[in-house]
């Protein structure tokens, strides 16, 4: 008998219908041991050695493993081919500790079908000491972070409050960028344009927008100085609204001339297919999931076979499924709809770590049933179309730009235009593109100026990050790594350091107190480089084969000399916010506080005084339904939705405050029926 250890039920299952008789398939649940929770278990004075412990709740999945183990004649662990599945499978090996070690195999395979696990089979391997090094050396480093720093957080900012290696920074790049919000300051400008007609040609014109005036370009471009980036914020010079009406009344005296007429043929080639990274990125966008119900539905894709292993930074495709998608593609739309090539995507080397696939489909087959749900048809549609698309042809576009100028060069005026002359992958994978035909002006013919018209507009301030935004910058400045940014987002929501507002991430006072001590008194653990070069050197743990220990050693001798100086650190402040009502017991105001449940309202002379009670924020709009106020609420996972204060005698609710305003196009037992499925 062979006994197969995987991860979970659902991979088990799968596996299962490819295994015949003679193999016995069980599930670990995810990791056997790990470093318990109320030790630091870690030896500092010994190499930093691990002191990993079996989870608790895992005691009786241990004994059957270890009882299926002593009946088997060879053990396969098949667990996720990644750091974190290599640590599993080692962590398992340790458990059950077999007297012939060469009955016990490690495989691999990045899609659960026939082929994959009958190929895995066939070439079984030892388990990778330096994958499982780079797995521990995170875990030690995260905890020693975590377990001496927390402490340290409840002596200076506030109790019950905690910090992790990466998700510091993470806050920080939220946290930053409110500040550079608070800071901004509007500037209005105005825009002109004027609708030019070929008289002589039955009035065929267009809208031109003016770009120069005697020869000085109207765009300017303002930067702002974000932590560790940039944020360019684009507007005109023409900034008073009379002499944006003198410009537009002065235009509409003018004859303008064409001067050039610029017409080119570009190609917009597919993106390659997902990676974990860009797949959170477009289902965040796309079909407005969290990064971790990306993962959470991926997962359970991957599980049942349908799609690759979703865990990774390739671009790559296998020669056979490059094979698949084309035929594919060919098949359904044309042969003119492929390129004579295949396409070859290179991964960034940064970011390259195991040598996994991108994400695709295990098989060229559109659309799932309805036997998993419309969330994993939603996802399987999106990485199919992705993966398709990404061996198709170019989108051919033909762009035209005009520019004229008055008569007496004074004004210089610009229209572009384009037109979609061969969609090419855009056929399976449509993005916004707007035709805007012009005519046919040709050089130097006369145009009269039909009307003008001036705009008004306000510079507006970088905006706040969303899931795809936060992840896309987590992903630039090397910030974790893409396997781990649902979890980095879901620690900083659940500690109530950020909270999300309309979609985005807006810093709590407590995440802002938090973010302040951290930066001002470990500057450089909480510093994006520092980050980004500790999961370099995590990487060089596999690719270099190097010991993890020296790595941990000098990251905690710095470590530890900070945390010595920050004993004298004074105590933050955590800013409240300030009410109206009076406390009911001493009749001293109320202001709001942030606990561990999230907002509530509290008395301003706590601790003397310690009455509180729930905080119910009011949005002032009225409730369409019955008239009651609108208030922000939460469902029980905690996503943000707005109800009625009548709540539960009136049913209506709304996931954004837009939605609100117009309720006859979004009804509320629509909205509300939304908000029970997700509570």
């Amino acid at each position: 008998m062979n006994l197969v250890i995987v991860e979970s039920p659902t991979k088990a299952k799968t596996i299962g219908k490819f295994l015949g008789a003679g193999y016995d398939i069980r599930a670990s649940m995810g990791h056997l041991v790990d470093l318990p929770s109320k030790k630091l278990s870690v030896d500092i004075e010994h190499n930093f050695e691990p002191d990993f412990e079996p989870v608790e709740d895992k005691k009786k999945t241990i004994a059957e493993l270890k009882s299926a183990a002593k009946k088997a004649d060879s053990i396969i662990l098949a667990t996720d081919p990644d750091r974190e599945g290599e640590a599993i499978a080692y962590h398992v090996a340790q458990l059950l500790s077999t007297k012939n070690p060469e009955s016990l195999k490690r495989i691999v395979f990045h899609e659960i079908t026939k082929e994959a696990i009958e190929e895995a089979l066939s070439h079984p391997r030892s388990i990778d000491k330096y994958l499982v090094d780079a797995q521990i050396a995170r875990r030690v480093l995260d905890r020693l972070v975590g377990y001496k720093l927390s402490p340290i957080l409840w002596q200076k900012v506030r109790r019950g409050l905690s910090a992790g290696r990466v998700q510091s920074v993470a806050l920080r790049v939220i946290v930053e960028r409110e500040r550079e919000i608070e800071k901004f300051k509007k500037k209005e400008y105005w825009t002109i344009s004027s609708n030019l007609n070929r008289a002589d040609k039955g009035n065929e014109g267009a809208l031109f927008e003016l770009v120069e005036i005697d020869g000085k370009t109207l765009e300017q471009k303002e930067k702002f100085n974000l932590y560790d980036g940039e944020y360019t914020s684009t507007f005109s010079l023409v900034t008073q609204e009379k002499q944006a009406k003198e410009i537009a009344d002065d235009l509409k005296t003018k004859k303008f001339e064409v001067s050039d007429v610029l017409q080119k043929e570009t190609k917009r080639s597919p993106a390659p297919p997902f990676t974990t990274s860009t797949l959170q990125q477009q289902a965040a966008a796309r079909l407005f999931f969290t990064a971790k119900k990306t993962m959470t539905v991926a997962q359970k894709l991957y599980e049942e076979g349908l799609i690759t292993y979703h865990r990774t930074d390739s671009v790559i495709l296998s020669q056979s499924a490059t094979t698949a998608l084309r035929g594919y593609a060919e098949k359904t739309f044309g042969a003119k709809y492929i390129p004579q090539s295949p396409r070859f995507y290179k991964t960034k080397q940064k970011l390259a770590q195991e040598a996994h696939e991108a994400i695709r489909p295990t098989k060229a087959i559109p659309g799932l049933g309805g036997e998993l749900g419309r969330d994993h048809a939603r996802l399987y549609d999106l990485i199919f179309k992705r993966a398709v698309a990404s061996q198709m042809s170019d989108a051919v576009i033909e762009s035209t730009t005009v520019q004229v100028h008055s008569s007496e060069k004074k004004y210089t005026l610009k229209a572009n235009g384009s037109v979609l002359q061969f969609e090419g992958f855009l056929k399976i994978n449509p993005q916004a593109l707007e035709d805007r035909r012009l005519p046919q002006f040709i050089k130097e013919e006369v145009l009269s100026c039909e009307s003008s018209t001036e705009e008004k507009h306000e510079t507006t301030p970088p905006p706040r990050y969303n899931d795809a935004s936060l992840i896309k910058t987590l992903e630039e400045k090397g910030i974790g790594r893409p396997s781990t940014y649902a979890s980095i987002i879901t620690t900083i929501e659940v500690r109530r350091y950020v909270e999300k507002q309309e979609g985005r991430f807006v810093p709590t006072s407590v995440g802002m107190a938090v973010n302040d001590f951290l930066v001002a008194n470990f500057s450089e653990i909480d510093d994006i480089p520092f980050t980004a070069e500790m999961e370099d050197e995590l990487d060089n743990i596999v690719h270099q084969k190097k010991d993890w220990h020296p790595m941990i050693k000098s990251f905690y001798s710095r470590f530890e000399e900070r945390l010595g100086d920050v004993k004298e650190a004074k105590r933050v402040k955590i800013e409240v916010e300030e009410t109206d009502e009076k406390c009911e017991t001493c009749g001293a105001p109320m202001v709001v506080r942030i606990g561990k449940f999230g907002k509530f309202l509290s008395c301003s002379k706590f601790p003397e005084c310690k009455f509180s009670k729930p905080f119910v924020e009011d949005t002032h709009l009225l409730c369409p339904k019955d008239g009651g106020k609108v208030v922000v609420r939460k469902t029980r996972k905690g996503r943000t939705f707005y109800g009625c204060s009548n709540w539960p005698k009136c049913e209506f609710a709304a996931w954004n405050l837009k939605d609100i305003a117009k309720p006859a196009e979004t009804p509320a037992t629509t909205a509300t029926q939304e908000v029970q499925a997700t509570s």
